[in-house]
């Protein structure tokens, strides 16, 4: 079931930009290998979910799947040929915003090559253009 918050405070939001690069959620926290988007997006829970399954069908229980980023955006839009006025539309779906850098998915607990197959079929999913990562041991 694709994710959404439980409860927002306002059921509507602005289209805002997304022009600067990510300074949070950048790098590898939680696993050990991770997928990090090279644009912005507004990435939907729909893709989101599509991304986990395929990673899921491929590591066959082993291992584990981190997700970064959440959709706590919800896009609204208004039907085909709706003239102008009454109001704004209701909620369509769920997005997370995305900037250039963030870390979409990560995973832990699989070897170097087995996890690179498996982010290659999430980045399959995505609408932007991703790279593979490590993690970066500080010194």
């Amino acid at each position: 079931m694709p994710r959404m918050p439980k409860r927002v405070k306002f059921r509507k939001e602005f289209r805002r930009t997304r022009d600067r690069k990510a300074t949070k959620g950048n790098f590898v926290a939680y696993g050990e290998f991770g997928l990090q988007a090279l644009e912005g997006c507004w990435l939907t829970a729909r893709q989101i979910e599509a991304g986990r399954i395929a990673c899921q069908h491929y590591l066959k229980r082993q291992g584990k799947i981190f997700i970064r980023v959440f959709p706590d955006k919800p896009v609204s839009k208004k039907p085909l040929e709706q003239r102008m006025g009454k109001g704004k539309a209701e909620v369509e779906y769920w997005a997370a915003r995305v900037k250039p850098g963030t870390m979409l998915y990560e995973l832990a607990g699989v070897p170097e090559d087995t996890a690179k197959r498996a982010l290659v079929r999430v980045a399959m999913k995505m609408p932007v253009r991703t790279r593979f990562v490590g993690r970066r041991l500080a010194v």
